[in-house]
């Protein structure tokens, strides 16, 4: 069954907007849990160290100090487990509580439960840790070949890995042009407006119940099962509303471990809600890669090969980000069909916090390392960097399409969205305009390109659907909202398959005694991976419908038909509501479609003043193509904010160490993100290339602004300064650094 219905595609407003923008959202920060204490953590001030003894007397002689501990008093706790990949982390164990070694600054030594959050915060800082500095290692290259190993035995490189094979030296020696690049992809802070938390509250059967800000309960409720040897039904995971996460709340973080503990300990509920200035400076970060780039072309700007080496900045532990730049590494070619691929990947361990998913999760690293690359080919060619993408696009009649690195592209029409971000952005007229500006000696200006594609959805997704007695319907999913509108167009796919209002159908997710199963949200799967498995579980609603009808009136099921929520046979009809009445109706689908590759152009206009070396962005255009689009205004609304985080990385975001290891920014008056003041005129369109794997066509919506816009503003600014080399221009473009480039 298709989706004919006009519910698809319609601009319904988001229904959980009436409570969050009223103020009356409900985050773990606002329960009211009876006997609820406050629990704070004793952090490292040392990147790197042998930790000789954590003093907590003082701590725990202060009154309404319910507790002050360190691994020693929890050696019970269990390791963090990996979030993917258990290769990297054989002989990198993570303890939640740091034991005989620290290995970035921020890292948990010891936590403190008072009666609410001030008293443990006056009882952290009465603690003292000893700890004996060591030397730190803060750049990934730099750390890949040191003799200092973070984990003695284990080495630094956590994981290696080649994709493609390696290119014949003749074909450097014979191509046109080769050029060359390195590029840094700097560490970026999360930034939600609601950081971490969780609150465990013990029951007396043994269990726990459980709320956290979180993407994945189910995978978290099968972490803290196992790692406290419960039965995952014993433990109840709730996720309430969540205030962003961007991938940084998909894993199972230390402090979780730790709170489990407490509250078990104490036989009371224990709440950790992190600061800002911890979420600035501890795990998660995102990005963090170093890039070092060959590509050769013929004298026609024909891409001949592709090479690609990553060095990336996993952190102090390789628990939640070395697969990232893997991802990176699959989606290294871009929408280009290039003959001969070789991409060489290590994930390796520093002082520097963890990093993790952040959103696009190693889609925009490869973007921006193809896409700067293939502008500078245009440049060094003295070719339009829009003529060179057309000529090495994969074109629509070859997909499926394999690429070198391992995926199979689903489809597409690069060379159309292309055209559309041209048109929008008015690209002859700014060139003509840039030509004028050089003439006459005024500021110059710069256009820059990003066509992008990205990979969406991955693994199965649980999604049922059940008729009730009063004529409306009930959806539950495994997916789980943190700001995506699942309230919203979770139930217009429903709506569609049904044929009835949207407002009949309620949406429940995000609940583990309620949903049996689910992976959650990230990777932006939800609509592609969760909607279709509630768009296919409809279609069965409707299937046992007609079958129930069928017996009970004893006529073959063939002659029953379903429209609009009837059911039919000869003169008689029957509401779903009818048939609902009758016993439970409901339809359960566990569906797994293969992972789909949305995509899109991006152009940006800048100017630079090049004694200032100051960046205006003057016209920023985005072209996405998600296949069919649910609900229009939350893509928009996604689409806008995805946009707004990557002018944030081109130009502002930089989690800064000293060298010690310290961060340096650890407030938002030294990390700087962009607010509604440094938003450029900006212009959104889409073309509609529907995803031929699923019955809804969506394909995964929501990242694409992070992964489109920075390569885009990078190569406007590096097409204004005219620059034949590009390795002095690496985000973000601060004025000094735009100035510096620029000599």
């Amino acid at each position: 069954m298709s989706a004919t219905s006009d519910v698809i595609g319609a601009r319904l407003p988001r229904r959980e907007d009436d409570r969050l923008v009223r103020g009356a959202g409900c985050y773990v920060g606002d329960l009211r849990i009876e006997g609820c204490l406050d629990a704070v953590f004793v952090r490292s001030e040392a990147a790197h160290g042998v930790l000789r003894g954590v003093d907590l007397d003082a701590a725990r002689a202060l009154p309404r100090v319910a507790a002050a501990w360190a691994y020693a008093d929890l050696p019970f706790l269990p390791d963090v487990p990996p979030m993917m990949d258990p290769d990297s982390v054989r002989g990198r164990p993570w303890p939640p509580l740091a034991t005989d070694r620290v290995r970035y600054a921020g890292q948990p030594v010891a936590i403190v439960v008072g009666d609410d959050r001030y008293v443990a915060e006056d009882a952290r800082d009465a603690v003292r840790a000893d700890i004996d500095p060591l030397p730190v290692l803060l750049d990934p290259t730099d750390a890949a070949g040191s003799d200092v190993q973070l984990f003695p035995g284990s080495g630094n490189v956590a994981a290696e890995k080649e994709f493609g094979d390696p290119i014949d030296g003749a074909v450097w020696e014979q191509a046109t042009v080769v050029v060359e690049a390195s590029y840094r992809q700097q560490l970026l802070a999360h930034t939600y407006m609601e950081n971490r938390a969780i609150l465990v509250r013990p029951e007396d059967d043994g269990g726990l119940t459980v709320w956290v800000s979180h993407q994945a309960p189910h995978r978290l409720r099968r972490d803290i099962a196992g790692g406290f040897g419960l039965r995952e039904e014993q433990v109840h995971v709730i996720v309430p509303d969540v205030g962003g996460a961007f991938g940084g709340k998909s894993e199972t973080w230390p402090e979780y471990f730790v709170v489990v503990a407490a509250a078990r300990r104490l036989g009371r509920p224990v709440r950790w809600l992190e600061d800002r200035a911890e979420a600035l400076t501890g795990p998660p970060h995102g990005r963090g890669q170093n890039q070092r780039v060959r590509m050769a072309a013929d004298a026609d700007g024909r891409i001949l090969a592709y090479e690609l080496h990553i060095d990336a900045d996993v952190g102090g532990y390789p628990h939640t980000g070395s697969f990232v730049p893997m991802a990176t590494s699959m989606m290294a070619t871009g929408a280009y069909a290039i003959p001969q691929v070789h991409v060489r990947t290590r994930a390796v361990v520093t002082n520097t916090a963890p990093t993790a998913p952040y959103r696009g999760a190693g889609r925009p690293e490869a973007a921006s390392a193809i896409e700067r690359t293939v502008d500078l080919l245009a440049h060094r060619l003295g070719r339009d960097p829009g003529e060179v993408r057309r000529r090495n696009f994969i074109w629509p009649d070859a997909f499926p399409y394999d690429t070198p690195t391992g995926f199979t592209y689903d489809s597409g029409d690069y060379a159309k969205a292309l055209e559309v971000a041209l048109n929008e952005l008015d690209y002859d007229g700014w060139r003509a305009e840039q030509a004028r500006r050089a003439a006459v000696g005024e500021p110059p200006i710069g256009i820059g390109l990003c066509t992008y594609v990205e990979r969406s959805g991955a693994g199965e997704e649980f999604g049922a659907v059940e008729a009730c007695a009063d004529g409306s319907f009930v959806a539950l999913s495994g997916c789980c909202s943190t700001g995506q509108g699942h309230e919203t167009s979770f139930p217009q796919v429903v709506a569609a398959v049904l044929g009835v209002e949207p407002q009949r159908v309620r949406l429940i997710e995000r609940d583990t005694a309620i949903i049996p199963q689910g992976i959650g949200s990230f990777a932006s799967r939800s609509m592609q991976t969760g909607g279709a498995a509630l768009h296919r579980a409809a279609g069965r609603l409707i299937d046992a419908a007609r079958q129930r009808i069928a017996e009970r009136w004893a006529v073959p099921v063939a002659e029953v038909t379903y429209e609009a929520g009837v059911l039919t046979a000869g003169e008689r009809s029957a509401s779903m509501a009818d048939v609902a009445a009758g016993g439970v109706l409901r339809a359960d689908e566990t569906y797994a479609p293969p992972e789909a590759f949305p995509f899109g152009a991006y152009g940006a206009v800048v100017e630079v003043d090049p004694e200032l070396g100051k960046v205006s962005v003057l016209r920023l255009v985005a072209v996405d193509d998600y296949g069919v689009v649910v609900n229009p205004l939350i893509v928009d609304g996604q689409g806008r904010g995805s946009t707004v985080q990557g002018i944030g990385q081109a130009l502002y975001e930089d989690v800064r160490y000293d060298s010690d290891g310290l961060v340096e920014t650890r407030s938002l008056l030294d990390y700087l993100v962009p607010t509604i003041s440094e938003l450029p005129p900006t212009r959104f369109a889409e073309t509609c290339t529907p995803n031929p794997n699923t019955p809804l066509g969506a394909k995964g919506a929501g990242e694409a602004g992070c992964i489109g816009a920075p390569p885009a503003i990078v190569n406007a600014v590096a097409d204004a300064l005219g620059l034949r080399e590009r390795d002095a221009l690496q985000m973000p473009l601060t004025p000094y650094t735009c100035w510096s480039a620029a000599r």
